[in-house]
């Protein structure tokens, strides 16, 4: 289980997919495929804001050797998140 700010959690990962997720919910989950194109990236509304998007984005990475990017159509909450992650803040 990790610990982040506070929010203990298991990592699932299988091909494509990466899920966050604790005894009650799932915390955020990101679909992606070999070229690192994201097609789906959620978190809970109640785990926003606390660097979920930007640790699976970084997994996905990880995991690829490649930087992200997202596929069309963009929700404006997936554009902000891309473009705060292009710019590498943490």
């Amino acid at each position: 289980m990790i610990n982040l700010d506070n929010i203990d959690y298991d990592v699932d990962l299988s091909e494509g997919v990466i899920t966050f997720k604790n005894i009650n919910t799932t915390l955020a989950f990101v679909r992606y495929n070999e070229t690192a194109e994201v097609e789906y990236i959620f978190v809970n509304p109640m785990f926003r804001r606390q660097g979920l998007a930007k640790k699976l984005l970084s997994i996905v990475e990880e995991k690829t050797k490649i930087k992200p990017t997202p596929q069309d159509p963009i929700s404006p909450l997936g554009e902000k998140l891309f473009k705060i992650n292009k710019q590498g803040i943490n």
